[in-house]
């Protein structure tokens, strides 16, 4: 059996008409077989959304979704999976029509939400075959047996139970397969948090044994620093799975925090390319952690609330942050004394059953390497990964900036 590549294709590379050739290119190209995950054609989920809690906005959604996924993929209304197209298209109209009706199922909004996934995999699928890639065929991640950790929504895929269900001989081919979703713990469809499909295109890898995954992206590979910070930085050419998930934690969007688990349990090297011009700059390639001197990359998350209390963490607070599935940057609990690091947004949904006092700071920073912390900083933690620390300033792109500078050449950024 051939050696499998999965091929994540996000929202970013499905803007215009064109992007679905360039897939088609890239997957002719491909040397192993390939295994397709995408996402909604960009913007839909958000129509979708919006679909959903305005009528007047549905009413006339339908047959623009139509039109749309004609316009990238003519004549898939008349090809081999124009009846799963109508299929859909129809599902999605009576759907909203029950939605805004205030009568809807549990299931109805999934639903709703899951047909982007669904339209853009019969697309792609049917430019594939329209380009003379005769294998592909479009798959509902559902239906061949993925499963979800929750109901409605979920954090994560469950790949021991996905092992044990999933149906590979429907994964003959090239099979297109819908990102995003899949069964949840109630037999019905859940769905991941928002960039949840670079998750699923990992599970797949992991359950197909795949020799590696690339996540196609509208960027060249991973940043050293996030570009919202007003630097111009180098790809990063290599990431260690704990590094990735660090710099995942901390304002880089480039990668789901869910994608590292899946790849590390076997090894699975992931490259992030750039689907919009392949060959420009290397890719940023994920693999085994490498212990390296010297700073490899700067993540930053604004917003941080710092809760600490002479006395031990309550079980009441500790069993919320395991119910909301919230991720603390630092908790430590003695018999004295308590100390929780977490998000803002996070502080938000547990203030009711905090205790003690709160610190509200300007952002937490996660420093990938090994380094020397300017002084003026709070340590928060320090592996051999990673340093965090807290910052507290007015101007935060400004303190972002000199810290980078700080710690990489000038001649790194523009």
């Amino acid at each position: 059996m051939a050696d499998i590549t999965v091929h994540k294709f996000g929202g970013s590379c499905l803007r215009e008409k064109e992007d679905i050739e360039r897939i088609a290119e890239i997957i002719k190209q491909s040397s192993d077989r390939p295994v397709i995950v995408v996402s909604a054609l960009w913007g839909m989920t958000d129509r979708l959304i919006r679909a959903e809690n305005d009528p007047t906005y549905a009413g006339r959604l339908v047959q623009d979704l139509r039109s749309q996924h004609l316009i990238f993929a003519p004549g898939l209304d008349l090809g081999p999976f124009g009846y799963l197209f109508e299929k859909v298209i129809s599902g999605i109209e009576n759907n909203l029509l029950e939605y805004t009706s205030g009568e809807a199922s549990s299931n109805c909004k999934n639903l709703i939400l899951a047909a982007g996934e669904r339209l853009s995999a019969l697309a792609v699928a049917h430019k594939l075959r329209d380009t003379g890639v005769d294998e592909a065929h479009p798959i509902g991640a559902e239906d061949i047996g993925l499963k979800l950790k929750g109901r409605t929504g979920a954090t994560e895929i469950d790949i021991d139970m996905s092992s044990k269900y999933l149906d590979r001989e429907k994964l003959t081919g090239i099979p297109i397969l819908t990102g995003w979703f899949g069964e949840g713990e109630d037999g019905n469809i859940a769905v991941l948090s928002r960039g949840g499909s670079d998750h699923s295109a990992a599970a797949f890898a992991n359950l197909l044994d795949a020799r590696k995954l690339i996540l196609w992206k509208d960027v060249d590979g991973i940043k050293r620093l996030n570009p919202r910070w007003g630097l111009d930085t180098p790809s990063i050419p290599y990431l260690g799975y704990e590094q990735a998930y660090e710099l995942s934690m901390h304002g880089t969007p480039i990668i789901h925090r869910a994608t590292v688990s899946p790849i590390s349990e076997l090894g699975i090297p992931v490259e992030v390319r750039n689907f919009h011009n392949p060959t420009s700059e290397p890719p940023t390639i994920i693999g085994p952690d490498l212990i390296k001197k010297g700073v490899i990359a700067i993540g930053c998350h604004p917003g941080v609330a710092v809760i600490s209390d002479d006395k031990p963490l309550s079980s009441l607070l500790l069993s919320k942050i395991e119910e909301y599935e919230i991720t603390p940057w630092l908790m430590k609990s003695t018999p004295e004394s308590m100390k929780l690091v977490i998000p803002t947004f996070d502080f938000d949904r547990l203030e009711e059953y905090v205790q003690g006092k709160t610190e509200f700071k300007t952002a937490m920073v996660s420093i990938i390497g090994d380094c020397k912390v300017p002084s003026e900083y709070e340590i928060v933690s320090k592996n051999e990964f990673a340093t965090r620390i807290i910052i507290e300033c007015e101007n935060l792109s400004q303190e972002i900036r000199n810290l980078y500078h700080s710690l990489f050449s000038l001649q790194d950024c523009k």
